[in-house]
């Protein structure tokens, strides 16, 4: 798990309480009409077990869900963010009032369930290719609305993030290239355009396109959909440019059976939009009990 700094934490909550108050709105709206058949005194314990093994992710959205509503609850996690828990096993335990906690339950519930199931997908390909030299990256297929909560569950799950969106790097795609008029005329023209982008990478789908791409000095490139002789070759080549090894990522065909040989060619980086896009919630539930 990456630890926030202080600055990263104190950004980390802003973004958490603002999802939260639009998933609030969207769920309670003018109000909860059954909570409110509850005696508005009445207090309770509501405790969430986890159903089955997961790594742990959402701890700031669910933090913030509960305190929006009840500012008073004591809340008490049983399982750091970033640990893996265990079916049965009590991940959080919450004591206020009863009528809030029933209301906010689905909230923080979909916010947990969705982050640990990226969180715990990411570190399972993370386990895949573990001792290569390759690194689990995200993709821009999340969830509306929830991208960087997203990507937070990612870097949970020793992924790494790809750019955030389409204003703070450049990825210079096969339409790109064939708009600009090819390789060595876009990478010349986004210098010009872009030059305080986070990075700058271009995707090449041949090794003539490679070559090219290294002679007109790109820095990081991405070997869309190349076979495992390619991906070899591609690897070989940047190896011995004379300007230097370039960062190579690659990208499509990725999934549990590939990812382990794909990263054995010795590339840096494997780009899986599954790890957001294709998200199978962790199942939790919450119990309560009147005090």
């Amino acid at each position: 798990m990456t630890t926030p700094t202080p600055k990263d934490a104190a950004e980390l909550q802003a973004l958490a309480q603002a999802d939260v108050a639009r998933a609030l709105q969207e769920d309670v709206g003018s109000g909860d009409l059954t909570a409110a058949l509850v005696n508005p005194t009445q207090r309770a314990c509501a405790r969430v077990l986890a159903r089955e093994s997961a790594l742990i992710c959402g701890r700031p959205w669910v933090d913030a869900a509960i305190r929006q509503l009840e500012p008073n609850a004591h809340i008490t996690w049983h399982v750091a963010e970033g640990a893996r828990c265990q079916p049965k096993q009590v991940v959080f335990e919450v004591q206020g009032l009863a009528q809030p906690l029933l209301t906010v339950e689905r909230t923080a519930l979909n916010f947990l369930q969705t982050l640990s199931a990226v969180a715990t997908k990411t570190a399972h390909y993370v386990a895949l290719v573990a001792g290569t030299r390759a690194r689990i990256v995200d993709t821009r297929k999340t969830l509306p609305g929830l991208r960087l909560a997203q990507k937070y569950a990612v870097r949970t799950g020793g992924g790494v993030n790809h750019r955030l969106g389409l204003y703070d790097a450049v990825l210079i795609k096969e339409n790109h290239i064939a708009a600009a008029g090819g390789v060595t005329a876009v990478l010349e023209r986004v210098r010009q355009s872009a030059p305080r982008a986070a990075f700058v990478q271009i995707e090449v789908e041949t090794l003539a396109q490679l070559a090219e791409a290294l002679d007109a000095g790109a820095r990081m490139l991405l070997l869309d959909n190349m076979d495992l002789p390619t991906l070899h070759a591609a690897v070989q080549l940047n190896a011995r440019h004379p300007k230097g090894q370039a960062v190579l990522e690659i990208s499509g065909g990725v999934n549990e059976t590939t990812v382990r040989t794909l990263a054995e060619t010795g590339v840096d980086r494997i780009s899986i939009g599954t790890l957001t896009k294709d998200v199978q919630a962790v199942d939790f539930s919450m119990r309560f009990e009147a005090l």
